[in-house]
């Protein structure tokens, strides 16, 4: 895919990305909950998603995509994080990412438009199902907990 070198400055750089998100996360008014967390724990986060993009953008491995959002879905239940502001993060998350590729100055040539193109469209089905296994696993947590607080 024309879109791999992409996806490899991606993970290359993914600490930049990780502090652009972070100050995202500390602007935004409808993120009060993440904001408290630990710079830390918010670069974690990140690398967690973008240390491995090539890997998780993968088709092959929806099981194991699926299993490890389900279960950020869950931590961020039992971290008590809103889930409005997790499915939030997630789409600031993506905004960064595509904000970087577009900062990164390469020449407008028909074929690095496409790889651009063809990156976006990897990315929104990657992150349309980050945030539906990561809502998945959240209330599942959250049924699990009411069952069993009753």
């Amino acid at each position: 895919m024309l879109s791999t070198k992409l996806v490899q400055l991606i993970q290359d750089h993914w600490q930049e990305i990780a502090s652009r998100l972070i100050q995202a996360v500390r602007k935004h008014p409808d993120t009060p909950n993440l904001a408290q967390r630990t710079d830390g724990e918010l670069r974690d986060w990140c690398r967690e998603l973008l240390a491995n993009l090539e890997y998780l953008l993968s088709t092959s491995k929806d099981q194991d995509v699926k299993r490890r959002f389900q279960l950020l879905g869950r931590n961020r239940f039992e971290e008590n994080i809103p889930l409005h502001e997790a499915v939030l993060r997630v789409q600031l998350l993506r905004d960064k990412i595509i904000g970087f590729i577009h900062e990164q100055g390469f020449p407008m040539t028909a074929l690095h438009l496409y790889a651009e193109e063809e990156l976006e469209q990897r990315m929104t089905r990657y992150f349309d199902a980050l945030i539906y296994h990561l809502v998945r696993g959240y209330e599942d947590a959250q049924h699990l907990a009411a069952r069993v607080a009753r």
